[in-house]
């Protein structure tokens, strides 16, 4: 028996710390971000890892990073312009800016 409470309460703990980045990976979806950018490969914009890994370290990252999806970006990743995404919030694009760069 207990063993089975473990087991259920590993389980639960393992599906709270996935499902934030469930969720947060649903809202680059329901945001259309996922169009231009993946988590793993370049698309027309860089994969989210190669944002976080030019992030990692700084201090205003998230801010930075949440800036560039509410106003847009130009010259971050080379040539290609990240147009400003009007249907994001300002709260949305912290989120997301939060998640993006949680992915190493």
């Amino acid at each position: 028996m207990k063993l089975f409470h473990f087991a259920l309460i590993a389980t639960a703990a393992a599906f709270a710390v996935s499902s934030p980045a469930m969720a947060d990976e649903a809202l680059a979806k329901a945001k259309k971000c996922t169009v231009c950018h993946a988590v793993e490969k370049t698309k027309v914009g860089p994969s989210y890892q190669a944002v976080a890994k030019k992030y990692a370290g700084q201090k205003d990252a998230e801010a930075k990073l949440a800036g560039s999806i509410l106003k847009g970006s130009t010259g971050a990743f080379g040539t290609t312009p990240m147009p400003p995404n009007a249907g994001v919030s300002e709260a949305d694009a912290k989120t997301l800016a939060a998640w993006i760069l949680s992915l190493k």
